[in-house]
């Protein structure tokens, strides 16, 4: 392989963007070269900044379920037979006859029950807040400049990685490409990158490999309706787990 297809390479496993059998070869490849090792590090580190765009999913209300579940077992195991027995009824006969503790547990059981709603209401809004699909737009050098997430709803937008402006009298403009027979088509016009909502309106819902590429273009955008400039970065959409 030649350093730029390592390069490549490095940075789609530093993404989780290979299929089993590539992944298994760069695992080996890891492991048998040092240098290699390295590229994928320097790219999770460039890509910690993609990391930090996405919001904080919360557990399920399943897992600390399972894992107070599994704590308390583990302890019960580790004490003698007879002691467990013992430990196991005697604050229940004490509970049984209390009126209070009564009382706290169906306060609690209220309380729980508000919490899971809550809970799962923040969840759906997150999951419609997280991106389905995901491109990260490089750069000649391979370097990360911008990422593009697109929603279950429809909704694309742009978030810029650094901070880069057009030239005087030139502008930035975004182009997505899903069929080719059509051809790339311009989703936004900037002076300088920033995060915006892209127009996608009347167009076809983001797909796997779709291509979305940044040109420096004339002031206003392409006079031709296709890309005339230099390409600055492009990327193509992968499904993230949410979406998957």
């Amino acid at each position: 392989m030649t350093d730029p297809e390592k390069e490549t390479l490095a940075a789609e496993y530093a993404l989780g963007l290979l299929e089993p059998d590539e992944l298994a070869r760069c695992h080996a490849l890891a492991e048998a070269e040092p240098a290699f090792a390295g590229r994928v590090e320097r790219w999770r580190r460039h890509f910690c900044e993609i990391d930090m765009t996405a919001p904080p999913q919360p557990p399920g209300a399943d897992l600390w379920a399972r894992i107070e579940s599994t704590a308390f077992r583990a302890t019960a195991e580790q004490a003698p037979a007879g002691t467990r027995r013992a430990a196991r009824f005697k604050p229940l006969a004490r509970l049984w006859g209390s009126l209070a503790a009564w009382r706290a547990l169906g306060l609690v059981a209220a309380a729980a029950s508000l919490a899971l709603a809550l809970g799962l209401a923040v969840l759906v809004r997150d999951v419609g807040r997280t991106p389905t699909l995901v491109a990260v737009m490089m750069s000649d050098q391979n370097r990360p400049l911008a990422v593009v997430n697109a929603f279950r709803d429809g909704r694309i937008e742009l978030v810029p990685l650094e901070a880069l402006a057009a030239p005087e009298g030139k502008s930035l403009q975004v182009w997505t490409l899903w069929d080719r027979s059509r051809g790339p088509v311009s989703v936004g016009l900037l002076e300088a990158m920033r995060s915006i909502e892209m127009q996608v309106n009347g167009l076809p819902a983001t797909i796997p490999d779709q291509l979305f590429e940044v040109t420096l273009e004339p002031a206003g955008g392409s006079p031709t309706g296709r890309p005339t400039g230099p390409i600055l970065m492009k990327g193509n959409a992968a499904r993230t787990d949410v979406g998957s």
